[in-house]
């Protein structure tokens, strides 16, 4: 099977040695999404639901891109900077993903400063 790299200017592109994702075969992998507006390149919100509705824009752009939807989605992992942003994040998350939800792993760390939260997405493509 060939890897394939998918790329899209309706996601940003990142100063770092990544993709935005990559498929081979039916599993698709999208990099960790951060709350950058693709056209200028600026942090997109102050809060955790801000910033949450902007990365889940971001990762559906590269689903898009590799000819995906949320709906393909098995497995989201969320990077988040504070734990008291918990349930600002589940509101946030629930309304932009929708149900059935994909299976979530919610990991607690650092990010560069004024970045709340990042997501990952694991999809898996019929064709």
């Amino acid at each position: 099977m060939t890897r394939t790299v998918i790329t899209t200017e309706n996601a940003p592109s990142l100063p770092a040695p990544l993709s935005q994702g990559i498929r081979k075969g039916p599993v698709l992998q999208v990099s960790g999404q951060l709350p950058f507006d693709p056209d200028t390149g600026a942090v997109v919100g102050t809060t955790v639901a801000e910033q949450t509705a902007q990365v889940l824009r971001n990762v559906t752009a590269v689903l898009k891109a590799a000819g995906a939807g949320l709906e393909d989605v098995v497995m989201l992992r969320v990077y988040l900077t504070d734990p008291a942003h918990l349930p600002e994040l589940n509101e946030a998350y629930a309304a932009g993903v929708g149900e059935p939800f994909p299976a979530r792993t919610t990991v607690y760390m650092q990010l560069p400063p004024g970045l709340l939260v990042e997501i990952d997405a694991l999809a898996v493509l019929d064709d």
